[in-house]
């Protein structure tokens, strides 16, 4: 059975709260950084997982080149907290109202977009017309079938819509994310690898060097990153969760983000309740996974069932229920989600509250 330890909590919280551990926070970002810099990749931070203005300002001082969003709206976020060099990783549609959302980003910002159609290439281009040209990477199916052109002659294609349309093609990015299923991380970062390769050598062919390879997840972040490939786009590096924990992407000690929730019944037999429920915890269930969330401790607890409000624990037989008003700690599955539906992140360190940060691109998602 699973068990994993919490940090040392401060007295008197309100619940359910998000808890980051600064200390090991800041361990993570540095060791991410330090891993890239020792191989000469650039690391571009994904902040969909945090939402923090704060804390991406934190890896650009780290050393990152920049960071990665996956919405218009983030991007403006983070564009107004002071940072200037952003990718939206993304076949964002350039229509209607959001073709002068990234003009004014472009005119703003040193921005690129992702792309992965001919049609996306044109609308980009008509959203930007008679302004600064736009970079735009051509995004690369590498094996997760979720966007990016399906093979190296489909991304020469669009890449070569994309300089017609008037267009600053930069180079080309991938997914790796069927790199978050057990024992595929490898052969996702390999997938990640090859796909790049290929399709840069299909543009070269075409007369359109690449300058940047981009690839990204936190499974496959440090297995990618050699090869030709220049970038790497991991996000949840930055606090880790129960899945990278059970995939072996985050050791226990990189467990930097904890929902802190308070035991509020004990009336059914066998079980007890803790008001972290989906609305904490979000309702992301992996298939390799049992449990909305796991409770710290030696038990290996994991919250059963959630409602709204309810987040329902099953103990072991013949183990006493917890006293109500106790608090526990809870790993969250999926961090990104968790984060996305707080107002605010309580930071600790040492057991000590040190500061209270806002989720800046909450709920920001278009």
């Amino acid at each position: 059975m699973t068990s994993i330890h919490a940090p040392r909590l401060p007295p008197d919280l309100v619940t359910p709260a998000l808890v980051v551990d600064l200390n090991v926070m800041e361990r993570n970002i540095t060791s991410m950084q330090a891993a890239m810099t020792e191989r000469g990749i650039a690391l571009r931070p994904h902040t969909k997982t945090h939402r923090s203005v704060e804390i991406a300002r934190r890896q650009v001082a780290a050393g990152a080149s920049g960071i990665t969003v996956g919405t218009l709206g983030e991007a403006e976020v983070m564009a107004a907290g002071g940072l200037d060099d952003i990718f939206i990783a993304y076949p964002v549609w350039a229509g209607g109202p959001n073709a002068s959302r990234i003009r004014a980003l472009n005119e703003a910002i040193q921005l690129s977009v992702g792309v992965d159609s001919v049609e996306g290439a044109k609308a980009l281009g008509e959203a930007v017309r008679g302004s600064r040209p736009l970079d735009v990477l051509v995004e690369i199916d590498s094996g997760d079938h979720r966007t990016g052109a399906p093979d190296p002659g489909s991304a020469a294609t669009v890449a070569t819509a994309a300089e017609r349309a008037g267009l600053r093609v930069r180079g080309l990015f991938t997914h790796g994310g069927h790199g978050y299923r057990p024992n595929e991380s490898q052969q996702a970062a390999v997938d990640e690898v090859t796909a790049l390769a290929a399709a840069a050598d299909t543009l070269r062919a075409a007369g359109i060097p690449t300058d940047i390879r981009s690839a990204g997840s936190t499974p496959t972040a440090l297995l990618s990153a050699r090869d030709g490939v220049t970038e790497e786009r991991p996000g949840t590096y930055v606090f880790g969760d129960r899945q990278m924990l059970h995939l072996g992407a985050a050791a226990a000690e990189q467990m930097a983000l904890w929902v802190v929730a308070t035991v509020v019944s004990t009336s059914v037999h066998g079980q007890f309740v803790v008001d972290a429920g989906a609305k904490t915890l979000a309702k992301d269930l992996p298939s390799f996974l049992d449990g909305y969330g796991l409770l710290a401790g030696e038990q290996g607890l994991t919250v059963e069932r959630t409602y709204d409000y309810h987040g329902v624990v099953r103990r072991p037989d013949g183990a006493a229920a917890p006293p109500v008003g106790s608090r526990v700690a809870i790993l969250p599955n999926h961090v990104c989600p968790v984060v996305n539906l707080a107002e605010f992140l309580i930071v600790v360190r040492d057991g000590q509250v040190v500061d209270r940060w806002p989720v800046d691109a909450r709920t920001r998602n278009g």
